[in-house]
């Protein structure tokens, strides 16, 4: 077996743009960096996203490819010094003919607000074309002169598709992967552990080096990895049910029938078993979202707003802290007040739409646009509810053929209680 000490996750970094998987809204055929790195014209660019996602490994395609001087620098341990070291060597047409060095920062966020001024004039000038990588927001973290200078790409976590493609290529790779190992790994111990890996590379390279490596041989020399190995790796449980499984569906059925029955308790249950099966953020909040619509609804409207809000702010968070959002959003849904009466209310109206003779829209309630459709009886009769007192007033809104007709029968619960309060005296009156 081979005795390279570089772990996997090393090992296995793209060495072309080619290779690279994931990031397409960035690194996609035709996008803006892909171009910037094929035709050698990077200028400063800030890469931020979370650990694993391919900010290193864009910055070695991107020295693989220059045929500028590349340096690097990790803003833990570098000071002011190395950066005057590296626009020195830079200014020397002996040492860099072209006097233009790409200098990749990793950690720019940890560069203090003097290595960043430093940094700042040969950034201006052209003679140091910077990438940082930060897993912080650069908006924050980098000066505000660097960051205008510079292009920032935001990488996302990797999907679990991408996750599962990088192991499968290490597996196979008998130059730099495992594929030296006479191995067999189960699709589902793979698929297992690019859910798990929550989008980070790294973090599946490891896990799957580790099962190889540690993994005891077959009577005919073989490694067999199972879902059990890669538990075992990854010190994680593997919950019984799966994304795309019926398990799936009854877990999101219970999740959904405990807010609407409104349990909290449960419903976290029912949550937290989601987010260790890997379900998304995003797939999770729009569950939160049509309950509190459907089943909360007018009795108390704050529980869609705070469905929505949490929405927004997962897309700006993300995980792991996304699922505070959820589990605020979802006990909001559970201890609010329910009706459904917008939904059946909704429900009847279409059911009529669909079966029944509804007629037109009565002529006083229809727009003129136009000169001379007023001559024709388009919008004569209308009364402006501003007109008149409390700002209501008495007039048919449907067409003959529905006149009188109910849909919307709020019930007593909670704020529906006074809209079912001012309704009557308003249908009544």
């Amino acid at each position: 077996m081979s005795d390279r000490k570089e772990p996997l996750a090393y090992r296995m970094c793209p060495r072309t743009i080619e290779e690279f998987v994931g990031q397409e809204h960035i690194i996609g055929k035709g996008k803006m960096l892909y171009r910037m790195i094929k035709a050698d014209r990077i200028s400063s660019i800030i890469l931020y996203g979370p650990p694993g996602t391919g900010k290193t490994s864009l910055a070695r395609i991107i020295a693989s490819t220059t045929k500028s001087s590349f340096e690097k620098l990790n803003a833990v341990t570098a000071g002011v010094a190395d950066i005057k070291r590296i626009v020195a060597d830079t200014q020397n047409m002996m040492l860099n003919p072209s006097g233009r060095t790409v200098l990749f920062i990793d950690e720019i966020h940890r560069f203090n607000k003097a290595q960043q001024d430093a940094l700042l004039p040969f950034v201006e000038n052209g003679t140091i074309v910077l990438i940082g990588a930060t897993t912080e927001n650069p908006y924050f973290e980098v000066n505000k002169a660097l960051i205008s200078r510079s292009s920032v790409f935001m990488l996302k976590p990797l999907n679990s598709t991408d996750i599962e493609a990088i192991i499968r290529q290490a597996l196979a790779d008998k130059e730099r992967g495992l594929g030296e190992y006479m191995q067999v790994t189960d699709d589902d111990a793979i698929k297992y552990l690019a859910e798990v890996s929550n989008g980070d590379a790294r973090i599946a390279l490891n896990a799957i080096e580790l099962a190889v490596e540690t993994s005891e041989l077959e009577s005919d020399g073989s490694i067999h990895i199972t879902i059990k190995t890669i538990e075992d790796c990854v010190q994680r449980k593997a919950i019984t049910f799966d994304k795309s499984g019926e398990a799936h569906y009854d877990n999101i059925s219970a999740f959904i029938k405990s807010m609407r029955g409104s349990n909290p308790d449960a419903a976290l249950f029912y949550l937290a078993r989601a987010l260790y099966a890997g379900e998304t953020a995003e797939f999770l909040i729009r569950r939160i979202i049509i309950c509190a619509s459907e089943d909360v609804g007018m009795a108390n409207p704050t529980a869609l707003q705070v469905a929505v809000a949490a929405a927004q702010a997962i897309h700006m968070i993300g995980m792991p802290e996304a699922r505070l959002l959820l589990a605020h959003a979802a006990v909001m849904v559970a201890t609010s007040p329910k009706s459904n009466s917008c939904y059946m209310g909704l429900s009847k109206a279409m059911s009529d739409v669909e079966t029944k003779r509804t007629g037109e829209v009565p002529m006083h309630l229809r727009n003129a646009p136009i000169k001379g459709m007023a001559d024709q009886g388009y919008g004569v009769g209308y009364k402006y509810a501003h007109d008149y007192p409390g700002n209501i007033v008495k007039q048919e809104f449907f067409p003959d053929e529905m006149s009188g007709t109910i849909y919307y029968e709020p019930t007593s619960n909670g704020y529906e209680s006074r809209i079912k309060e001012w309704l009557e005296r308003f249908r009544n009156s």
